[in-house]
């Protein structure tokens, strides 16, 4: 059972979460407290880290000290909307491009 420490409230939901760091480098949000039901292992590296993963196929069972937990945004209440990134052109114009220093013809 993991403790207390690094229990932070949901800013939309006010659910009991915790923040971890996936396997590259962003951060997850996790639910608290443990859950069967959940698809990720959960487990405090050597640096006192809260690591995640994603249960597999391959690696489907926990491993050591990991503890199965649910994402929030799986639970959250009142997710926070996400807005779209805006469309790329790809057949844009450039906009004020300097031309290159005029030379006579000679």
């Amino acid at each position: 059972m993991p403790s207390e420490t690094g229990v932070v409230l949901c800013d939309t939901c006010q659910a009991r979460i915790r923040w971890a760091i996936t396997a590259h480098g962003r951060r997850q949000p996790l639910n608290a407290d443990p859950d069967p039901k959940g698809n990720l292992g959960a487990y405090v590296d050597g640096t006192g880290t809260l690591r995640v993963r994603v249960l597999t196929k391959e690696r489907d069972r926990l491993e050591g000290m990991e503890w199965q937990a649910m994402p929030h945004i799986a639970t959250c209440t009142a997710p926070p909307l996400r807005v779209p990134a805006p469309a790329r052109r790809p057949n844009r114009r450039r906009a004020a491009v300097r031309p290159g220093a005029w030379r006579w013809g000679r």
